[in-house]
């Protein structure tokens, strides 16, 4: 057995937001941890300990590299001493939006020169259903060590939630599926060592597709809560009240929340990967697409609400100057992919706003080739602006100070739940009560 071996040891590729946190998990285990990253500079700051990512602190990574538990580097060969290598790397979408698989096979390739007799590979990267078994394999597979019976091969897909004060790698279940009944084993008894609970299923392929069906489960229904949001408004019903109520019930209901849109590493694409596989099969996923269509618009549903809520003040949108609060792609993180919040900008700047945004998180952004940087919150600024739009609902913002300093709010995220007034209007809820002035001086 491959962890039998002393001393054990673990190598990480790919040092993001996923792999740091993986290989301190392994470090803190007992393991010696090779992380392994193309990145010159962030090798640089890890070697330093110097974390570079929210659920890691640098204190505890400090620790670990002065003790030798863990060495950053851009060399691969070190991965030929581990007894387990964990393929960590980003799969985006192409433009095309299909699978970018060039991330993982660039990884895989470099590694595959080191492999082994005895090695495990996990990857933990999020792919299609069979790419584990199609991609990855034939590629170890090329200088004749075969999986199963040389090496064993797996997939254990990453449940990372950056930011999640309750929830880190070694209290969330580990789904792990191998490419044989004897690499799922090898690969169970690994993360034992590491997590609380291991779910061992029957192959690579469906540890594929839960991963899938995690996110497309979130999507769908953050698509039926948004397309809910845009009725409500239409009846003059508060969405929010709505899921509240809702949510009292003890069974068959979880509440999903509406928004701007939806952002991060995962929602916006996995489900796209699982309707791309669909379609190469002959099948479209109606539901998926429909979905991601529905949660894909809600950014211009938010730019063209902000111009109707400025004509009901008596500004146009060209001209308007305008306050972003918030561009990260959830509370309490510095994450912009694929942020709805950048979208946006981009259409409010488009159609000739003058936007700014504050974001504690994310003092620097540059969005297409415009470099911005987030602006001082002060009284002043607030009550200077035409309108004032929370887009990411940050627990470090001061609402009841906010509110009471700008002229109008637009509230995306609900962040100002339980403040009224005629100038605070929200998504999914009906027109403010008092009187709205048709000109503002």
């Amino acid at each position: 057995m491959v962890m039998e071996k002393q001393p054990r040891t673990c190598g990480v590729v790919g040092l993001g937001y996923v792999g740091l946190p993986l290989a301190v998990r392994a470090a803190q285990a007992g393991f010696t941890v090779y992380g392994v990253d193309i990145d010159e500079e962030k090798v640089r700051r890890l070697s330093r300990g110097e974390s570079i990512v929210l659920d890691v602190a640098s204190s505890e990574l400090m620790s670990l590299v002065g003790s030798g538990a863990f060495f950053a580097t851009t060399d691969f060969s070190c991965l030929e001493d581990a007894d387990v290598v964990l393929i960590c790397v980003p799969t985006p979408l192409r433009k095309s939006r299909d699978p970018d698989m060039s991330y993982v096979l660039a990884a895989v390739r470099s590694f595959t020169p080191f492999l082994r007799r005895g090695h495990l590979v996990v990857l933990e990267s999020t792919v299609y259903p069979g790419a584990t078994e199609e991609l990855i394999r034939p590629e170890l597979e090329q200088g004749g060590l075969r999986a199963g019976r040389d090496f064993y091969l797996a997939f254990s897909p990453e449940r990372i939630d950056p930011g999640n004060r309750h929830y880190g790698v070694a209290n969330t279940p580990k789904v792990v599926g191998g490419v044989t009944a004897e690499c799922t084993r090898v690969a169970a008894e690994f993360y034992a060592l590491l997590v609380d609970q291991v779910v061992p299923v029957s192959s690579a392929r469906a540890a594929e597709m839960v991963k899938l069906l995690e996110n497309v489960f979130r999507a769908v229904n953050i698509a039926l809560v948004n397309e809910t949001a845009i009725i409500c408004e239409r009846m003059g019903i508060d969405v929010w009240e709505v899921v509240e109520a809702a949510a009292s019930k003890p069974f068959g209901f979880m509440p999903f929340y509406p928004g701007p849109g939806i952002g991060g590493h995962c929602i916006p694409v996995d489900p796209v990967y699982l309707s791309w596989k669909a379609r190469t099969m002959g099948h479209h996923h109606r539901l998926i697409e429909l979905a991601t269509d529905i949660n894909a618009e809600m950014p211009r549903r938010v730019a063209d609400r902000a111009g109707e809520i400025l004509n009901l003040w008596g500004k146009a949108v060209r001209g308007a100057r305008i306050l972003l609060l918030g561009v990260a792609y959830k509370p309490d993180v510095s994450d912009i992919r694929e942020s709805p919040a950048l979208e946006i900008l981009h259409l409010l700047r488009e159609r000739g706003a003058l936007v700014e945004y504050h974001d504690p998180h994310v003092p620097r952004l540059d969005l297409s080739g415009i470099a911005m940087a987030s602006v001082p919150l002060t009284a002043e600024r607030l009550s200077a602006c035409d309108l004032v739009i929370l887009t990411t609902n940050h627990s470090c913002f001061d609402y009841p100070w906010i509110a009471s300093h700008a002229r109008v709010v637009f509230d995306t995220r609900n962040g100002f739940k339980g403040i009224t007034g005629p100038h605070i209007f929200r998504v999914g809820a009906p027109l403010p009560s008092g009187d709205v002035p048709v000109e503002v001086g």
